[in-house]
């Protein structure tokens, strides 16, 4: 069982690094086409930094001995002490728990990237995603997931990133929208998605690979594997027909690209309950999800907020009702509940709550400390002609 358990793990953490160019696609679809190829950078890019600061410093800031339950010491610095060899108790390797959750960390900050999207310059991006995987992402895992971690220790349910993936980047992006501002012509100019096809062949790879994310999290091949890989599949297609539908009802048209995000939204609302509850919630789960998200993603806009690819709707909304959903139905079709529920929801929200007030706070420091120093975005002739042209001198398409 323990070559079983550690194979696993090893298709898990390349699925779930499949996901980042997943995104990669997907966000590239829903940007304008003169911003197609620096879009796909942001990803791109995600996946070489955080792939290397994770090995030096990340995996320790957020897995090393607790120091007061906020963080890791640097006992494992560029992966001092950490074994490729399995556990005496048949655990997998602690090497491979460290790259599974590397592809955790990379994906984290290629989310938020949506927000500021088409605007911020590409080495504000750079400094920003070294500063937020070690500020930000690095201490909510240690929160939520590691030995001595205070979330942890206060029984807080996330079983795959609920709180660390997709709060984190979700409400970093509404930092983020606010800090970076509007794009140029925000408001009174069309700016509408320019590839839907690759937005849905972006949201194809995500939905695969989040079997990685949510099943992989088992850290076994078991029976908590198993439901959380139906549980995923469901939630996301429940997200797609509850946005899809909102869409039909409100517009007179089902969307494409809505059912895409709707997908994802399911995708992002089962993730903290995958390893907790059963096949019949992740239906509830996931329609609530698609038409929840599909609302806050109108609301910000009513607000006249410029979170461009709707990473807060989709993730910050999305993240915080698995949360509390967990609460609703653990237990229910999978999994046992420990206490009364009300406690368990309780205990959920304030997991919640200091997840969105530290993304909040720590992104919005990082953006100003960048802002007046060497400045967040390009300028407004870089902006018109494009960031493919003006940031890499690459167009995604030569017509």
């Amino acid at each position: 069982m323990e070559q079983g358990n550690i194979a696993w793990i090893l298709v898990a953490s390349a699925l779930v690094l499949l996901m980042t160019p997943g995104l990669a696609l997907f966000y590239a679809g829903l940007a304008r086409s003169k911003n197609a190829s620096a879009t796909i950078m942001h990803s791109l890019m995600s996946m070489a930094i955080v792939g290397v600061v994770w090995v030096l410093w990340g995996y320790s800031i957020a897995f090393g001995p607790s120091i007061g339950g906020l963080f890791g010491d640097l006992s494992f610095l560029g992966l001092n002490g950490v074994s490729a060899e399995a556990g005496e108790d048949g655990a997998i390797p602690d090497m491979l728990f460290m790259m599974f959750q590397g592809m955790f960390a990379i994906i984290a900050p290629a989310i938020l990237t949506g927000a500021f999207a088409e605007r911020m310059k590409f080495s504000a991006y750079v400094l920003f995603t070294i500063l937020w995987v070690t500020l930000v992402y690095a201490p909510v895992a240690h929160w939520v997931w590691a030995e001595g971690g205070w979330i942890l220790g206060i029984d807080a349910l996330d079983f795959a990133g609920g709180n660390v993936v997709h709060i984190t980047s979700g409400v970093g992006a509404l930092a983020a929208a606010l800090i970076v501002g509007r794009r140029l012509g925000f408001g009174t100019e069309p700016m509408e998605s320019h590839n839907v096809p690759m937005v849905v062949l972006g949201a194809g790879l995500l939905w695969f690979g989040w079997f990685g994310f949510n099943a992989g999290s088992a850290l076994a091949a078991d029976s908590t594997a198993v439901n959380a890989f139906v549980v995923t599949n469901t939630a996301a297609a429940a997200g797609a027909l509850g946005w899809a539908a909102f869409s039909w009802i409100a517009d007179g048209k089902p969307s494409v690209i809505g059912a895409a995000s709707g997908a994802v939204a399911g995708l992002v609302a089962i993730t903290p309950a995958a390893g907790f509850v059963g096949a019949m919630p992740a239906v509830i789960i996931g329609v609530i999800g698609g038409v929840l998200c599909a609302l806050a993603v109108r609301f910000l806009a009513k607000l006249n907020l410029d979170d461009a690819l709707s990473v807060w709707g989709v993730h910050g909304i999305g993240g915080t009702w698995g949360g509390i959903a967990t609460a609703l139905f653990v237990g229910i079709g999978f999994g046992t509940l420990e206490g009364s529920r009300i406690a368990q929801l309780g205990v959920q929200l304030l997991a919640i709550i200091a997840t969105w007030g530290w993304a909040f706070a720590v992104t919005a420091i990082i953006l100003l400390a960048l802002k007046y120093t060497i400045g967040l975005r390009v300028s407004e002739n870089s902006e018109t002609i494009g960031l493919d042209l003006s940031e890499h001198n690459e167009p995604a398409y030569r017509l």
